[in-house]
């Protein structure tokens, strides 16, 4: 197996697909959101309210393979196969499992659920348009996660960008034909969205498990030989990725709350506003977190290696290519959203991306700060600290949303001011993760 090292040429290897691959949920949700935004704003509004959601649900299944990504890694740095093959056998069969237990709760709870978050009856019934037929997609996509969790940790990324492209024009092309009812297919619009994105993550399933018999990187693995359900190795994945899991729950979930509660009190319009801006948030973090899925399994890789000191230095290269990467997007887009974004949005109502603009000037500093909180954060979890960047979670979600709460509901400050809240919530997680880095505890503590 290739080792490893902490060079640029390896981080922009090993990370570059990754900008791809592990955004895509995200693609998803954007792609529904461009269409739905040319059916009506209604349905614009909703898709804000329910994207946040899905990829709340989506997240889960990703943290869990984020754990068996970091565990494959690290025996993949001690080039112990036997052990890559049990892990990601577990992997798979856990990923199942979960799998079916949300696609039952979705199934069963979600129209409660959304009752109590929703204002809007219109939205409310949007909502459960799409979210019944989505959670078909949880089979596909989180079994997915596991299949990328294992090309990640052993570093064999290319294929995890073609499969992306394929996800990505397969949802597009349905997405046109169903929303729209284009080639004798009626209108479905939310309904068609989900569909849409489902269909997709299936075929881009299907390719991958294709892919994966043909692959001459896994022989030397051979992964379907000597396979062992081991407690150990269950009990292992749990602790490192719960912690993972409930910071994927406590971002995305406070996210949500952040979105319901302009919808409550806000109104339409800022959640327009809102929902355009987070387009592009997600636009712009896909290298982030490109280059954190990439810090999770350099820093493990390394730990692997016994080389603690190899593993600092690649979180302090990934961090300057990061930035660098993330402002050389961010800032033509956010002073000219409306030069940008007319192409897409513009056509049908280009007074939201007018009324986005100071927002837009709030988000150039959310990135400059993000593009590198998202990196120490990364490195703290990559070396299997988990809990502590639990910790560093609650103590951040917990000030955004307090800040939120009382920007909202005290003060009614405007959009713009609202979002600020995003720059509080890195700042502590900068500040709490360099702590730790820097501290070292990690490197006395790994095991």
């Amino acid at each position: 197996m290739r080792t490893l090292n902490p060079s640029y040429r390896t981080i922009l290897g090993v990370s570059a697909p990754m900008m791809i691959g592990s955004a895509a949920q995200q693609i998803i949700v954007l792609s529904d959101n461009v269409f739905l935004y040319h059916t009506s704003l209604a349905d614009f509004g909703a898709i804000a309210l329910v994207g946040v959601f899905y990829l709340m649900i989506a997240a889960i299944g990703y943290g869990f393979s984020r754990g068996g990504q970091i565990l494959i890694a690290r025996k993949h740095g001690e080039n112990d196969t036997q052990s890559i093959k049990n892990h990601f056998f577990v992997l798979v069969a856990f990923q199942l499992a979960l799998a079916l237990l949300f696609f039952g709760l979705l199934q069963v709870f979600a129209d409660d659920f959304f009752d109590y978050f929703i204002k809007s009856p219109e939205y409310y019934s949007r909502i459960l348009e799409y979210i019944y037929p989505r959670s078909y997609g949880l089979f596909f996509s989180y079994v997915g996660f596991a299949i990328i969790a294992l090309y990640t940790g052993i570093a064999s990324t290319r294929f995890i960008v073609i499969d992306t492209i394929i996800l990505t024009v397969v949802n597009i092309i349905l997405n046109y034909i169903l929303i729209f009812g284009k080639f004798g297919f009626e209108p479905m619009g939310m309904r068609g969205a989900a569909i849409a994105s489902t269909i997709a993550e299936f075929v881009a399933f299907a390719c991958f498990v294709g892919y994966m018999f043909f692959d001459k990187s896994l022989r030397e693995l051979e992964l379907l030989k000597k396979l062992k359900f081991e407690y150990k190795v269950i009990k292992n994945m749990y602790q490192l990725s719960y912690p993972i899991v409930l910071q994927s729950i406590l971002a995305l979930g406070s996210w949500f709350i952040f979105f319901s509660m302009i919808e409550q009190h806000l109104g339409n319009s800022s959640l327009e506003v809102s929902n355009l801006v987070r387009n592009v948030y997600l636009i712009l973090s896909i290298p982030s977190w490109g280059f954190a899925a990439g810090i999770n399994t350099l820093v493990s890789n390394m730990i692997g290696q016994k080389r603690p000191v190899a593993a600092l230095s690649v979180i302090h290269k990934t961090v300057w290519i990061c930035f660098g990467m993330t402002m050389i997007l961010t800032i033509p887009i956010c002073l000219y959203p409306e030069f940008f974004l007319y192409p897409l949005y513009g056509g049908s109502n280009p007074q939201v991306i007018l009324d986005s603009i100071a927002t837009f000037r709030v988000l150039l500093l959310i990135m400059a700060i993000f593009s590198v909180s998202s990196i120490f954060m990364n490195g703290v979890v990559g070396t299997g600290a988990t809990p502590e960047a639990l910790k560093i979670q609650v103590y951040a979600s917990s000030i955004y949303l307090l800040y939120t709460w009382v920007a909202i509901h005290h003060f009614a400050y405007p959009i713009h001011i609202i979002w600020l809240s995003e720059v509080f919530y890195w700042f502590i997680v900068l500040g709490f993760t360099l702590y730790f880095i820097y501290s070292k505890k990690w490197i006395r503590t790994e095991n």
